[in-house]
């Protein structure tokens, strides 16, 4: 088979499980805590390193900003032999009492995007697998995390998401938005990967913090903090699965 068009690899090159964040940059970050890591390949958002932690064998791959660069590498992924993808993200809170800097792993995901709908009807939910989701939170727990675990919304439209985008996420009692989730869900529940996701809270939209307004970074000191304690419970979790 030839080399896939955008992650540029091909069967054998990664291994069974992929810790999958937006930003390419965080591919170096989580690579840096783990025991020996080597870049496979990079192109455009993509970029992606095999590591070991703890004994084991991983590959971290960046998936860019929203729904359809995330679909492309899911596709790509398990076309090389990928089974499980975890997100590792930021997102949103939709609730009050939800902190900067809190961990989210989400059980689902609404479809505010339009990527899913061009494999399938909206009404078909977007969830994560059970294994996943119970080590991320398991992982998060044994490190002493307070983690808010629901539904969360998958959305195309970071500076479109009005008042009443807002109000109507939070009456549904969905903790959190964010860009990536649903088409990863639904993807790879579609192809029979396993698949999760867990996130820090970066703002809080009910409450009128975003994130970057207050800060000359895009993140607020205690979400860079919060995201590499997120990369500590995925890490852990992938020891388990």
């Amino acid at each position: 088979m030839a080399k896939q068009p955008h992650l540029l690899v091909e069967p054998g090159d990664l291994t069974d499980i992929a810790l999958v964040p937006g930003d390419p940059g965080r591919v170096d970050r989580i690579a840096g805590l783990c025991d020996d890591h080597e870049v496979v390949a990079q192109n455009r958002e993509y970029k992606l390193v095999n590591a070991t932690y703890e004994g084991r064998e991983l590959t971290i791959c960046s998936t860019g900003i929203g729904s359809p660069s995330t679909a492309i590498a899911v596709e790509e992924l398990e076309a090389v032999g990928v089974e499980t993808l975890i997100r590792v993200g930021t997102t949103g809170a939709l609730q009050e009492g939800i902190e900067i800097g809190d961990m989210v792993v989400a059980n689902g995901a609404a479809k505010d995007e339009g990527t899913t709908g061009r494999y399938e009807s909206d009404t078909v939910p977007a969830v994560p697998d059970y294994d996943v989701l119970s080590s991320l939170v398991d992982a998060a727990e044994a490190n002493d995390e307070d983690v808010h675990v629901g539904p969360i919304a998958t959305d195309d439209a970071f500076y479109a998401e009005t008042d009443e985008y807002i109000n109507d996420w939070e009456a549904a009692g969905l903790l959190a938005v964010e860009m990536e989730a649903a088409a990863l869900f639904s993807l790879c529940r579609r192809k029979g990967l396993r698949s999760g996701a867990i996130c820090t809270v970066d703002g809080n939209l009910v409450e009128g913090t975003q994130k970057g307004e207050t800060e000359a970074d895009e993140l607020p000191e205690k979400a860079k903090n919060n995201v590499e304690r997120a990369i500590e419970i995925s890490l852990t979790a992938t020891t388990s699965l």
